[in-house]
């Protein structure tokens, strides 16, 4: 497939969150390589919030999308960026590498990864399930799930990516 047609295709969009398990962007990173398309990695900041809902008024794209000059939001990107550039660097000799790009979101994950999706006519959606533990479970149980919204409360495909840590070396 040639740069122009790549460039073409709607990307697939991916959650992902500082301290995420590599399978996540690994199989994204895999996936939009054999599916010779690009990736939109997403980062959302849950301590942000959407100030405004009218898309009329200019402080709406800001509270979509917010300042990734802010320092914490800086170096949380850094980070990020690093962990997407070391799972491009793992995708197999022979193979071409996805082009990727990185978007930080305010708000609700769930709901700032679909309404990206839908922004970009994505065809797929990425996140990851929560890792094991009580602490996990606790905030899945109050924030909800990620992954169970999206495939509830939109019309996209999701891939869940699962965390493959073996069941005998579980952390409490």
């Amino acid at each position: 497939m040639s740069p122009e047609q790549v460039n073409s295709n709607p990307p697939l969009v991916v959650g992902i969150a500082p301290g995420q398990h590599v399978e996540v962007l690994q199989t994204a990173v895999s996936l939009a390589a054999r599916l010779g398309t690009r990736l939109l990695c997403a980062y959302v900041d849950e301590a942000s919030f959407l100030v405004d809902w009218d898309p009329a008024r200019p402080a709406h794209r800001l509270s979509l999308h917010p300042d990734t000059d802010d320092a914490n939001i800086g170096a949380v990107a850094l980070e990020l960026k690093s962990a997407i550039e070391a799972a491009v660097a793992g995708v197999p000799p022979g193979t071409a590498a996805a082009e990727w790009t990185l978007q930080t979101l305010a708000g609700d994950p769930a709901r700032a990864l679909a309404r990206l999706a839908a922004e970009n006519d994505a065809p797929m959606i990425i996140v990851g399930t929560s890792e094991r533990g009580f602490s996990h479970r606790l905030a899945e149980a109050l924030s909800g799930s990620v992954g169970a919204w999206l495939t509830h409360h939109q019309s996209r495909p999701v891939l869940i990516v699962p965390y493959r840590m073996p069941a005998h070396d579980d952390r409490p």
